[in-house]
Protein backbone atom coordinates (compact mmCIF):
# COMPACT_ATOMS: atom_id res chain seq x y z
CA UNK A 1 0.00 0.00 0.00
CA UNK A 2 2.65 2.51 1.12
CA UNK A 3 4.54 1.78 -2.04
CA UNK A 4 1.08 2.29 -4.32
CA UNK A 5 1.27 6.12 -2.70
CA UNK A 6 4.54 6.76 -3.37
CA UNK A 7 4.58 5.46 -7.32
CA UNK A 8 1.39 8.18 -7.44
CA UNK A 9 3.13 10.87 -5.96
CA UNK A 10 5.91 10.68 -8.46
CA UNK A 11 3.21 10.35 -11.12
CA UNK A 12 1.97 14.08 -10.75
CA UNK A 13 4.34 16.56 -11.19
CA UNK A 14 4.38 19.33 -8.65
CA UNK A 15 3.43 22.99 -10.54
CA UNK A 16 7.38 24.69 -10.75
CA UNK A 17 5.72 27.95 -8.57
CA UNK A 18 4.60 25.71 -5.81
CA UNK A 19 7.84 23.43 -5.76
CA UNK A 20 9.73 24.24 -2.31
CA UNK A 21 12.94 24.43 -4.47
CA UNK A 22 11.77 26.88 -6.84
CA UNK A 23 10.32 29.33 -4.36
CA UNK A 24 13.59 28.91 -2.12
CA UNK A 25 16.12 29.63 -5.36
CA UNK A 26 13.96 33.07 -6.27
CA UNK A 27 13.89 33.78 -2.42
CA UNK A 28 18.13 33.21 -2.25
CA UNK A 29 18.43 35.30 -5.89
CA UNK A 30 16.12 38.22 -4.29
CA UNK A 31 18.18 38.14 -1.05
CA UNK A 32 21.65 38.33 -3.44
CA UNK A 33 20.40 41.22 -5.31
CA UNK A 34 19.83 43.26 -2.69
CA UNK A 35 22.87 42.55 -0.81
CA UNK A 36 24.85 43.15 -3.76
CA UNK A 37 22.77 46.44 -4.93
CA UNK A 38 23.50 47.93 -1.24
CA UNK A 39 27.00 47.25 -1.51
CA UNK A 40 27.21 48.69 -5.22
CA UNK A 41 25.05 51.52 -3.60
CA UNK A 42 27.63 52.14 -1.20
CA UNK A 43 30.33 52.03 -3.42
CA UNK A 44 29.22 53.97 -6.26
CA UNK A 45 26.18 55.50 -5.53
CA UNK A 46 22.46 55.25 -6.86
CA UNK A 47 23.75 53.85 -10.69
CA UNK A 48 25.53 51.27 -8.99
CA UNK A 49 22.64 50.28 -6.83
CA UNK A 50 19.98 50.26 -9.46
CA UNK A 51 22.83 48.83 -11.61
CA UNK A 52 22.85 45.48 -9.52
CA UNK A 53 18.99 45.74 -9.17
CA UNK A 54 18.41 45.50 -12.64
CA UNK A 55 21.34 42.73 -13.14
CA UNK A 56 19.57 40.35 -10.66
CA UNK A 57 16.03 41.01 -11.76
CA UNK A 58 16.86 39.83 -14.98
CA UNK A 59 17.39 36.31 -13.75
CA UNK A 60 14.16 36.65 -11.20
CA UNK A 61 12.29 37.59 -14.41
CA UNK A 62 13.74 34.96 -16.21
CA UNK A 63 13.34 32.17 -13.78
CA UNK A 64 9.60 33.07 -13.67
CA UNK A 65 9.01 32.88 -17.17
CA UNK A 66 11.13 29.42 -17.14
CA UNK A 67 8.27 28.32 -14.22
CA UNK A 68 5.49 29.33 -16.36
CA UNK A 69 6.35 28.10 -19.72
CA UNK A 70 7.66 24.70 -18.19
CA UNK A 71 3.80 24.49 -16.19
CA UNK A 72 2.11 25.23 -19.08
CA UNK A 73 3.77 22.61 -21.39
CA UNK A 74 3.25 19.75 -18.53
CA UNK A 75 -0.59 20.38 -18.85
CA UNK A 76 -2.45 19.06 -16.24
CA UNK A 77 1.11 17.28 -14.57
CA UNK A 78 0.82 13.38 -15.71
CA UNK A 79 3.51 13.19 -18.15
CA UNK A 80 3.15 10.14 -20.09
CA UNK A 81 6.83 8.89 -20.95
CA UNK A 82 9.95 10.69 -21.03
CA UNK A 83 9.60 12.47 -23.76
CA UNK A 84 7.14 15.04 -22.69
CA UNK A 85 8.42 16.35 -19.66
CA UNK A 86 12.04 16.65 -21.63
CA UNK A 87 10.58 18.95 -24.02
CA UNK A 88 8.92 20.89 -21.44
CA UNK A 89 12.10 21.55 -19.92
CA UNK A 90 14.10 22.50 -23.39
CA UNK A 91 11.21 25.16 -24.06
CA UNK A 92 11.12 26.32 -20.48
CA UNK A 93 15.12 26.36 -20.75
CA UNK A 94 14.86 28.42 -24.44
CA UNK A 95 11.98 30.87 -23.03
CA UNK A 96 14.05 31.70 -20.09
CA UNK A 97 17.49 32.14 -22.70
CA UNK A 98 15.39 34.75 -24.49
CA UNK A 99 13.52 36.50 -21.57
CA UNK A 100 17.47 36.86 -20.54
CA UNK A 101 19.31 37.70 -23.96
CA UNK A 102 16.60 40.47 -24.36
CA UNK A 103 16.29 41.78 -21.47
CA UNK A 104 20.41 42.39 -21.01
CA UNK A 105 19.85 44.15 -24.61
CA UNK A 106 17.00 45.77 -23.27
CA UNK A 107 19.07 47.20 -19.90
CA UNK A 108 22.39 47.82 -21.61
CA UNK A 109 21.13 49.83 -25.08
CA UNK A 110 18.92 52.37 -22.92
CA UNK A 111 20.54 52.90 -19.48
CA UNK A 112 23.06 55.19 -20.27
CA UNK A 113 24.06 55.56 -16.75
CA UNK A 114 24.70 51.83 -15.69
CA UNK A 115 27.90 50.60 -13.65
CA UNK A 116 28.82 47.50 -15.93
CA UNK A 117 30.45 45.56 -12.48
CA UNK A 118 27.34 45.96 -10.05
CA UNK A 119 24.93 44.82 -13.04
CA UNK A 120 27.11 41.96 -14.00
CA UNK A 121 28.46 40.86 -10.50
CA UNK A 122 24.22 40.37 -10.03
CA UNK A 123 23.57 39.01 -12.67
CA UNK A 124 26.45 36.37 -12.53
CA UNK A 125 25.16 35.92 -8.49
CA UNK A 126 22.09 35.11 -9.39
CA UNK A 127 22.77 32.40 -12.60
CA UNK A 128 24.94 31.20 -9.74
CA UNK A 129 22.10 30.39 -7.00
CA UNK A 130 19.93 29.74 -9.60
CA UNK A 131 21.54 26.37 -10.06
CA UNK A 132 21.24 25.86 -6.14
CA UNK A 133 18.05 24.44 -6.77
CA UNK A 134 19.05 21.07 -7.17
CA UNK A 135 20.66 20.92 -3.40
CA UNK A 136 16.85 21.94 -2.19
CA UNK A 137 15.07 18.99 -0.16
CA UNK A 138 11.31 19.10 -1.23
Amino acid sequence: MALEVRYAALRRVIPPLKSKPFRTVLRWQAIVTVTIAVVAGAWTGWHGALSAGLGGLVNLSAGVVFAFILQLSLGDGRPRGVGPPLVAMFRAEAGKVAVILAQLWLVMSTYRDIVPAAFFTAFIATVIVFSMAFFVRD
